[in-house]
């Protein structure tokens, strides 16, 4: 790969993303930055399966393990700390290797934030209103009537809605509308991937993670975290499993029980990647393989 270039692994939770990334860093002399919004917070480090010692004494990862659970995790904040990852990274005349999930995060990265007005003071009111599960019940029904178009496409994003709110508000428009006709060009030279695993595949290596971060300790992390207050906080109470872990905890069902609803959950949440991902990167190429079919694949991108 060119020094001015990037390297890109995106796809679903559990499709091997960042196995994959890890070996590619061997290969190629890269350092990894993980690009799932998560994955930030330091007390979360199995559900949100960061990369563990050894891992991190073979590369260098960036932007795991860095906030508390009580900071806010934002686009906009996460964008500013990639962008000087990546020029850290190249400081040094290693390869910067993007890996993770979290589309909203990694699109933004890539092809920059909108430029749709906005205002921090009515964003804080918003925020205080709507940002809960409670307030998230009152987002729906506003925006179901003031903005269908955005509640249709966004409804299980909270965050996403108040941002639409936001502009409709400051607009009278639709965010939808005024994002339309808008070309997207990217901030990067990027060699980008997709990895996306055949659905039943991908069902089993769901299961198979959740029953090893089980028995790796995920429930005593989930009981700590949940003790200093998870499911308070800002965004780090929509980790993934958690919510069903407390339930486990408080005796509502047993552990085989427990081990289907992560599963459960796990797999509709992968669903969503994989429809972000098929729409919102043209820059991607659609992978399933490992090292080499990776490697020949990048020679074939020149």
């Amino acid at each position: 790969m060119m020094k001015d270039e990037l390297l890109v692994i995106s796809g679903a939770t559990a499709s091997g993303k960042s196995a994959l990334a890890l070996e590619a860093a061997k290969r190629l002399d890269g350092e990894i930055v993980s690009i799932d919004s998560m994955q930030l917070y330091a007390d979360l480090p199995i559900g949100t399966a960061q990369p563990d010692e050894e891992e991190k004494a073979q590369i260098p990862h960036h932007l795991t393990g860095i906030y508390e659970l009580d900071e806010r995790s934002e686009v906009f904040r996460f964008c500013a700390e990639a962008d000087g990852a990546i020029a850290d990274i190249r400081k040094r005349g290693k390869l910067p290797i993007l890996c993770g999930g979290t589309g909203l995060y990694l699109k933004a990265l890539l092809y920059g934030l909108d430029d749709l007005p906005g205002d921090r003071e009515l964003r804080k009111e918003l925020d205080e209103q709507y940002d809960s599960e409670a307030g998230e019940k009152l987002l729906l029904a506003r925006m179901k009537v003031v903005d269908p178009q955005a509640f249709e496409k966004w409804q299980s994003c909270r965050r996403r809605l108040i941002r639409a709110l936001e502009v409709f508000m400051l607009t009278g428009k639709s965010i939808i509308e005024l994002q339309q006709g808008r070309r997207a060009e990217l901030r990067y030279k990027v060699k980008s991937f997709v990895l996306e695993r055949e659905s039943f595949e991908l069902k089993m290596r769901i299961a198979r993670r959740a029953e090893k971060m089980l028995d790796s300790g995920w429930i005593a992390e989930a009981e700590a975290a949940i003790a200093k207050g998870l499911f308070t906080t800002p965004t780090a109470h929509q980790a993934l499993g958690y919510k069903q872990i407390a339930a486990y905890i408080n005796g509502e069902f047993d552990r085989k029980t427990l081990l289907e609803k992560l599963c459960t959950a796990t797999w509709q949440y992968a669903r969503r990647q994989r429809t972000w991902f098929r729409h919102q990167h043209p820059e991607a190429t659609i992978f399933n393989g490992g090292i080499e079919e990776l490697l020949t694949a990048i020679r074939n991108r020149q």
